[in-house]
């Protein structure tokens, strides 16, 4: 295969400003493409505006005004992105393909695809449907974003979703045609969260007994990750056993739940440590008993991968589609004493290690960046080329 040479487009990298999920998948998705011999470009923003080159990847970086509504946000730093690609152009060469990553590049797509006859490539990591508790109301920005999503969509010459569950959402929501979308997952670089360490050290470090089980959530408080969900189900996982829940992450449910932890009166039993950096994150991985996912809406969830390569069982809600009953992890409906079955069958002990180094066992297999670029680097080709026919993973 010829070398392409890429425009990537996304708000957010391992490298710059970070904010959830998108930021591994664009950063380790562009350096397994540039590991098989591709020139890659990640335009994305960043404290300042500056160029860098990390694990063979180009960052060209944008200086970000956070001032206003996240659309404006985004209005501002795709006209920032259109002119540093112009630069980058003009000093790079022609490129190839861009490939955008959820509706806050879409305008700066759209508009190097006016200019410049470029095709690109949008991958959906969720819908605003999906991020808002599967309604729109009546919020003029979520109107917006929800159309530049259908904008992306429709522009694009091909579109990458990462789950079958993400996959039916956007071809009900948006009327993209079947033949135009690719089924291709998230991924990780294996061992990325696995560590010796001892459990006991890191519990004791917070307080906890370090006997005791731990039930661990990581992600954004918000409805859509469903921790209030857990806190009811923590609720009646203690009536039973002692065990401790710690809830890493921030957003506009953490208050919400730290309040309704206090009123069942378990706030002693909850550890809310609000952002934390990598290293706390992989040391509770390592250190808890099971991770709990009881998302209301989970397009993919990442978390599950970080869960299974640090060999930990997952009890997830149905929203989550990568674990398999009894075999992975356990899934439960989406509400709390579902939620509760699935956490104490796992803290009883039935199948937990096996759980956890199935799902181990699955993540090398399946969700390896190297095999996930290699399906990418397919779908380049038959825009570069318009090859008619497709098959997802």
């Amino acid at each position: 295969m010829k070398m392409i040479r890429i425009g990537m487009f996304s708000w957010e990298s391992l490298y710059s400003i970070r904010i959830g999920g998108i930021s591994p998948h664009v950063s380790e998705l562009s350096e397994a493409l540039a590991a098989e011999g591709h020139e890659v470009h990640l335009f994305t923003r960043g404290r300042g505006d500056d160029n860098e080159i990390i694990n063979g990847v180009h960052y060209h970086r944008v200086a970000c005004d956070q001032n206003g509504g996240i659309v404006e946000q985004m209005d501002r730093m795709c006209d920032a992105m259109y002119y540093r690609f112009l630069e980058v152009r003009e000093k790079a060469g022609e490129f190839d393909i861009l490939h955008g990553h959820d509706w806050h590049p879409v305008n700066v797509l759209c508009r190097i695809k006016a200019q410049f006859g470029l095709p690109f490539v949008l991958t959906f990591h969720s819908t605003e449907w999906g991020r808002n508790g599967n309604c729109y109301g009546d919020w003029w920005e979520t109107k917006e974003i929800s159309h530049r999503e259908w904008l992306g969509g429709y522009e694009s010459s091909d579109v990458i979703v990462t789950s079958p569950i993400l996959k039916e959402e956007i071809k009900q929501i948006y009327k993209i045609p079947d033949y135009k979308i690719w089924k291709i997952p998230n991924g990780i670089n294996v061992g990325k969260i696995k560590r010796n360490i001892d459990p006991g050290d890191v519990k004791r470090h917070y307080g906890i007994n370090p006997f005791l089980p731990v039930v661990l959530f990581t992600g954004r408080m918000a409805y859509q990750k469903g921790p209030d969900l857990l806190v009811e189900a923590a609720a009646r996982v203690l009536k039973k056993r002692d065990a401790r829940f710690v809830l890493i992450g921030d957003g506009g449910m953490r208050s919400h739940c730290e309040y309704q932890a206090q009123k069942l009166g378990i706030g002693n039993s909850c550890n809310f440590l609000g952002y934390a950096p990598d290293n706390t994150v992989i040391d509770w991985f390592n250190a808890c008993d099971l991770v709990c996912v009881p998302s209301r809406n989970e397009p993919f969830g990442i978390v599950v991968l970080e869960a299974w390569d640090a060999k930990k069982p997952v009890v997830a809600s149905d929203a989550v589609a990568l674990v398999e009953n009894f075999k992975t992890g356990v899934v439960a409906y989406k509400e709390p004493s579902s939620i509760a079955w699935g956490l104490n069958y796992v803290l009883e002990g039935l199948g937990r290690n096996r759980m956890g180094k199935k799902g181990h066992d699955v993540l090398k297999k399946k969700y390896n960046w190297k095999r996930i670029a290699e399906k990418t680097l397919e779908v380049y080709e038959k825009v570069i080329e318009k090859k008619p026919y497709h098959k997802s993973m």
